[in-house]
C-alpha cells in the first residue's frame, strides 16, 4: 500500500472510527469532561467576538463542505449553476467564513497563550487543538488561490475530483486514484481536515455533540448585577 492509498484510502475511515468509537467512550467513562471548559470568566477581554467570529465562521465552512461536496452534481447543474459558477461560489464562501474563522481562531490562540490567568488553567490538547484547527483553516484558504486559477480558466476537472472522491466514502467504496492528481496543497488540507475528526475525542471538541436546542424554549434569565457604592 502507498501512502497516498493510506492517507485517502485507509485513514478516512480510522478517523472516522475514532471520531464515533471515541466520543461515545468519551461520553460514557468520563461525563464529567464533557464540556466546552469555557474561560470566559477567567478573562473576558475580546472572548465574545472572538468567540462568535470562529463558531460562524467554522460552522458555516463546515456545512458548506457538507453540501458542497455530497450534494450530486447533476443537481447543480438542473439549478443552472455551471461548474465555473459552482466554483466561485465555493470560493468566496470558503474566502468570507474561512476569513472569520481563521480571525477568530487566531484571537482565540492568542488570548490562551498571552493571558496569565487562561494559560494557567490550559491544558496541553486545548491550545493544541486550536492551533491545529487554525492550520486547517489557513490550509483550507490557501486552496483558493489554485482553485481561483482552475475557475478563471473553466476548468473543474479538480473540484470534480475531490467532490467524487469524499462521495467514495461516503459510500464506503473509496477510490483514492480520484484525487491522486490533484494539487498536494488540496491533499495537505484533507488530510489537517480528517485528523481534526481523530483528535476530536480527546478534546474539548466534544461538546459539539451537545447542542443546547433546549436553550431555545426555557425561560428566559434576569441577571442582576450588584453594584458596590464607593465611599
Amino acid at each position: 500500500m502507498t501512502l497516498h492509498n493510506f492517507f485517502f484510502g485507509a485513514y478516512p475511515y480510522l478517523a472516522g472510527t475514532i471520531f464515533l468509537l471515541g466520543s461515545w467512550l468519551r461520553f460514557d467513562r468520563e461525563q464529567y469532561t464533557w464540556k466546552a471548559d469555557s474561560s470566559q470568566l477567567l478573562s473576558g477581554k475580546n472572548m465574545r467576538l472572538a468567540s462568535n467570529l470562529f463558531h460562524v465562521g467554522i460552522l458555516a465552512v463546515f456545512f458548506g463542505h457538507l453540501v458542497g461536496m455530497l450534494t450530486p452534481h447533476s443537481w447543480f447543474l438542473a439549478l443552472g449553476i455551471s461548474d465555473t459558477a459552482h466554483q466561485y461560489i465555493a470560493i468566496y464562501a470558503g474566502l468570507v467564513f474561512g476569513s472569520l474563522c481563521l480571525i477568530g481562531a487566531t484571537m482565540l490562540l492568542l488570548r490562551r497563550l498571552n493571558e496569565p490567568r487562561v494559560r494557567a488553567v490550559s491544558r496541553t490538547r486545548d491550545t493544541f487543538i486550536i492551533g491545529w484547527l487554525l492550520a486547517t483553516v489557513a490550509l483550507g484558504l490557501s486552496t483558493t488561490v489554485v482553485s481561483f486559477d482552475h475557475a478563471s480558466h473553466g476548468d473543474a476537472s479538480t473540484m470534480i475530483a475531490l467532490t467524487e472522491w469524499v462521495k467514495s466514502v461516503a459510500t464506503l467504496s473509496v477510490d483514492p486514484s480520484l484525487i491522486q492528481n490533484v494539487n498536494f496543497i488540496f491533499k495537505l488540507h484533507i488530510f489537517f481536515g480528517m485528523t481534526v475528526f481523530l483528535l476530536f475525542p480527546f478534546t474539548r471538541l466534544v461538546h459539539v455533540w451537545s447542542v443546547p436546542l433546549s436553550y431555545i424554549s426555557r425561560p428566559y434569565q434576569i441577571v442582576r448585577v450588584k453594584m458596590i457604592k464607593m465611599n
